[in-house]
């Protein structure tokens, strides 16, 4: 599958998802316009029935009585939501916890955990994108998954016990694989929101039901003293009416969750076969559930208290037959089943879970193989045939006709990138080596690191005699991989690690290409801000002619000596590939007048583009290689910043410059 149409599908999906947030706000207005007519039309039948009036005729009401339940209906929706959104401000993190996750350590012994980290990185190494971190819910013995975040950089993925006990290692990657999907198609930050939302139109019967309990002590306290009074009764009957009214709430939240969901889960479906290039992983996964549901019992649902708010984010339905039909969140299993494998297929029986004391005998997986490229996401209906074509395609080009070897890295670099201290010393070497082929630079480099860092300096050393040893392709790849033991450093520690990087960089007083992609991936995922929404500001790419001019002009500089061409005919071809910026010679920039500064600006604003105006700036970097030229190191490794600080996936053409040989043998 080509580039383009990689990339044209995946900002697709992700304006779909954006489209489909203006539908939320939709759905979400009318339901509270409904919740707001249900609880005047009781509270002012309750009126008329507690002044013994009868039901026809006119009826006075107390001044500003309509406009104070409509008020206090508002407040109560707005303050629900407002406070869950707070709440949600960790994104992923916050929403795992919510559902009982536990964090998988990166340096984790248990063998189940290792396998499904093992899987979850080489999913990241595939695509292209920081390595999400992994939760497992360990009380939950069904089969089951979601994966949550506003962005890719800060992406969570959640799995339940039972999937660890109860599934091999291929299913694992189908489920993997479909989490996946959610993550690069835009699904996370629309679910986010989602969760936010339903609890505050939810509100209403949170708040009857308070009332209800007031108003029942109350009576009771009052039936004891011989005292209970009318009063008492009706803050009971109206908790009751409002816990009624509420469920208008839940109702519309189904409704909601059914409309925005469903279809999403066919495309996530599709695309975890693409990636894994083996419909019977997901496709044995969804039978095994098939067969828990058939069975029946705490195995067949998620049973913890948040499970319904929760529900449009997991990989199958919390709870079974619950509100199926056309209120369901999710599509019937065995239609998914029919869509993965063309043919109804048998529902699998699953043994009972294991004990994880007892479980899995076999030796802890070490780093993973290269063994998928994102072979693009599939749209709408999947064309099976269709998609096992360009799979193949994709993996002919990755690994030529064979498969792929199963080499490792080195043991020092297994450990480094599970532990957080190491991680940060892996970082820094990476930088050092960044600069040993120029040894004035390595020198200053390393007397800067003795001189700043001097209780780290060691281990940074021994890491970067390791690191020599790798071939280039295998470098930068180590960002993916390292992220999750990064992002268990404290907000300070991360701040610090910022800076250091910037102080050794600056240490010579100027900037190389490697220790700018170094820092453009470090700052995206690391910095401060790289947890939050990024707004669209930006509708085409005109609106951004010379932030374009910048970053053609960069990649052009960088490319001109590695493809023996001038700057300037890289530059016209990529504005070739964008007519609509009308660029020409005169704005190619001088390369001595980029510096990080003006480069870094020029990704910030570029990421608020609209998603389906990416593809197009995308597409102008890579045809400055030409369609069917191999991509040096040098430019992936730009392009892989780039793309990473677009907050996109990489295209196939630059990952195959990385998955091509696999992995070096330790």
């Amino acid at each position: 599958m080509r580039a383009s149409s990689f990339h044209m599908n995946f900002f697709e999906q992700q304006d779909h998802a954006r489209r489909q947030s203006r539908t939320l706000v939709i759905l979400f207005a009318l339901a509270v316009l409904a919740i707001v007519l249900a609880v005047n039309l009781a509270l002012a039948l309750l009126f008329i029935w507690a002044q013994g009036q009868p039901l026809s005729g006119p009826h006075s009401y107390p001044k500003g009585f309509f406009a104070t339940n409509t008020l206090v209906t508002l407040g109560l929706i707005a303050g629900g939501t407002l406070i869950e959104m707070f709440n949600l401000r960790d994104g992923g993190d916050a929403v795992a916890r919510m559902a009982g996750g536990t964090v998988v350590a990166p340096n984790t012994e248990d063998a189940r955990e290792r396998r499904l980290l093992n899987v979850v990185e080489e999913m990241a190494l595939a695509s292209g994108i920081a390595c999400p971190r992994v939760y497992v819910l360990a009380r939950e013995t069904s089969i089951n998954a979601f994966a949550a975040g506003y962005n890719a950089n800060e992406a969570v993925i959640a799995v339940t016990h039972g999937a660890l006990t109860r599934l091999t290692r291929d299913e694992l990657q189908g489920v993997i694989g479909h989490e996946f999907s959610h993550i690069l198609n835009g699904d996370m930050r629309l679910n986010v929101r989602l969760i936010g939302v339903l609890f505050g139109i939810q509100m209403i019967a949170g708040f009857g039901r308070h009332l209800m309990s007031f108003g029942w002590q109350t009576v009771d306290a009052g039936e004891r003293n011989g005292k209970g009074t009318p009063l008492h009764i009706a803050v009971w009957v109206v908790g009751g009416i409002l816990f009624m009214i509420g469920y208008i709430g839940i109702f519309c939240g189904r409704i909601i969750k059914s409309a925005l969901s469903r279809q999403r889960e066919f495309l996530a479906d599709a695309s975890a076969i693409q990636f894994t290039r083996n419909p019977d992983g997901l496709g044995n996964a969804l039978r095994k559930i098939g067969g828990l549901t058939r069975r029946g019992g705490a195995d067949a649902q998620i049973r913890h208290p948040n499970a319904e708010q929760l529900s449009h984010l997991f990989l199958n339905a919390v709870r079974p037959g619950l509100l199926a039909g056309w209120l369901a969140t999710h599509p019937p299993l065995r239609e998914r089943l029919r869509r993965i494998y063309g043919r109804d297929v048998a529902l699998l029986d699953v043994p009972e879970a294991t004990d994880a004391s007892t479980a899995f005998s076999v030796a802890p997986e070490r780093l993973p193989d290269l063994p998928y490229v994102a072979a693009g996401l599939a749209a709408g209906e999947l064309d099976m045939q269709a998609a096992s074509a360009a799979i193949a395609q994709t993996a002919a080009h990755a690994y030529g006709h064979g498969a792929p070897k199963g080499a490792r890295l080195a043991p020092e670099i297994d450990q480094a990138v599970r532990d957080p201290h190491a991680a940060t010393a892996l970082v820094y070497a990476l930088l050092l080596l960044r600069s040993t082929a120029a040894n004035d630079r390595s020198a200053v480099l390393s007397a800067h690191l003795q001189a700043q860092l001097p209780a780290q300096a060691e281990q940074v050393t021994a890491l970067l005699l390791v690191l020599a040893q790798l071939p280039g392709h295998a470098r930068l790849p180590l960002l993916d991989l390292v992220m999750p033991a990064l992002r268990q450093l404290t907000l300070s520690e991360r701040a610090s690690l910022l800076a250091n990087v910037t102080r050794l960089i600056a240490a010579d007083q100027r900037i190389s290409l490697d220790e700018f992609v170094l820092q453009t991936v470090l700052t995206r995922r690391l910095d401060r801000h790289a947890g939050r929404v990024v707004p669209v500001r930006f509708q085409s790419l005109p609106e951004l002619q010379l932030e374009c001019a910048v970053l053609f002009s960069l990649t052009a500089h960088v490319m001109a000596p590695l493809l023996h061409q001038p700057a300037v005919a890289l530059f016209m071809q990529a504005a070739i590939a964008c007519p609509q910026l009308s660029l020409s010679e005169r704005d190619l920039l001088a390369a001595h007048g980029l510096d990080f500064g003006i480069v870094k600006t020029a990704l910030d604003r570029s990421n608020q583009l609209t998603p389906l105006a990416k593809p197009a700036l995308i597409k102008a970097l890579l045809a400055m290689v030409g369609e069917h030229a191999a991509i040096p190191l040098l430019a992936a490794d730009l392009l892989r910043a780039m793309c990473a600080a677009l907050d996109a996936p990489m295209p196939p053409r630059v990952a195959e410059v990385y998955a091509a040989s696999g992995w070096p043998d330790a």
